[in-house]
C-alpha cells in the first residue's frame, strides 16, 4: 500500500533521533503527522520546520492519548518511544523498572489498543514498532530494557494474527548501535561517552532508520514487511563465553 492510500502518522518519541527523522520523511510524502513527545521546545522547533502537528504528550498519560485517538483516524501508527536505564538486574531500582515498563511497553500496548481497531474497522493502517536488537540478544547491564522490548518483539507478531484477514500491517523494527542523542540521555553529554558509543564508529543515522521505516510503508499492499534488523556493518551481535569459577573466595570472575 503505497504513501498515498494513507493520509495520516502519529509519531511518538519525535522531538529528536529516529522520531523527529520518521516524521520529517514523513512530512515529504504529504501525510499529516502528528508528533508526540515530552520535550516542548525540540518538539515545536520540530513542528515549525516540518509542519507537523505538535503534542507535548508523555506517553505514559492514557487519558491524553486516548483523547487525541479519538479525534484522529490514524492511518500510520510508529511506536517509537523508549526509555533506558543500564544497571545489572541484580541491583535494579524499582523506580527504574516501572518508568521501562511504563514508557517501553505499557505505552505501546495501550496506543495499539486505542488505534489498531479502527485500522481493522478501515481495513487499513500500518504499524510501525520500534524495538531493539536488545529485544533478541543480549548484552550486560540492561536486562529490564531487554525485557520490555522483547516484549514489544512478541506484539508486533501477535497483533498480526490478531487483525488477520484485514489490511493491516504491522512492521518491527529492531535497530543496533545508531548515531543519535540516546547515548547522551542515557549515561551523559560527555566527551567520554561520544567517543565511547559514536565517534570513529562507522554508525546508521536516524535518517537511514526513517528511510528504512518508509519502505516498508510504500511496499504494496500485497506484502508485509514484518521484521528488519538494521546494525551498522561493523557490528556484531551474539557471541560465546565461557567464566571459569570464582576461586580462593574472590567473587568476581573472568571470561575466557
Amino acid at each position: 500500500m503505497p504513501f498515498s492510500d494513507y493520509k495520516t502518522a502519529l509519531v511518538t518519541g519525535a522531538s529528536s533521533g529516529i522520531g523527529a527523522a520518521v516524521v520529517e520523511r514523513f512530512r515529504r510524502e504529504g501525510l499529516e503527522v502528528h508528533a508526540i513527545a515530552r520535550s516542548r521546545e525540540p518538539l515545536e522547533r520540530l513542528a515549525e520546520r516540518t509542519g507537523c502537528i505538535a503534542h507535548v504528550i508523555d506517553v505514559v498519560d492514557r487519558k491524553k492519548l486516548a483523547s487525541l485517538a479519538e479525534t484522529v483516524q490514524f492511518d500510520i501508527l510508529v511506536n517509537n518511544a523508549g526509555v533506558d536505564r543500564p544497571k545489572k538486574f541484580l541491583e535494579a531500582d524499582p523506580e527504574d523498572i516501572d518508568l521501562l515498563v511504563d514508557v517501553n511497553t505499557r505505552a505501546v500496548l495501550h496506543l495499539c489498543r486505542l488505534i489498531v481497531p479502527g485500522m481493522v474497522a478501515r481495513d487499513r493502517g500500518h504499524v510501525i514498532n520500534i524495538s531493539s536488537i536488545a529485544g533478541a540478544y543480549n548484552f550486560g547491564g540492561n536486562s529490564t530494557y531487554h525485557a520490555t522490548k522483547a516484549a514489544v518483539s512478541m506484539l508486533s507478531r501477535q497483533l498480526r494474527i490478531d487483525a488477520f484477514g484485514h489490511r493491516v500491517r504491522v512492521t518491527e523494527i529492531c535497530p543496533g548501535r545508531v548515531a543519535t542523542d540516546i547515548f547522551a540521555h542515557v549515561h551523559g553529554d560527555t566527551p567520554e561517552i561520544r567517543e565511547r558509543f559514536i565517534e570513529g564508529f562507522e554508525l546508521p543515522e536516524a535518517a537511514d532508520i526513517a528511510e528504512a521505516i518508509a519502505f516498508a510503508v510504500a511496499a504494496p499492499v500485497s506484502m508485509n514487511v514484518g521484521h528488519m534488523e538494521i546494525t551498522p556493518t561493523l557490528q556484531v551481535l551474539g557471541g560465546l563465553q565461557t567464566a571459569r569459577p570464582a576461586t580462593k573466595g574472590d567473587r568476581q570472575v573472568t571470561a575466557g
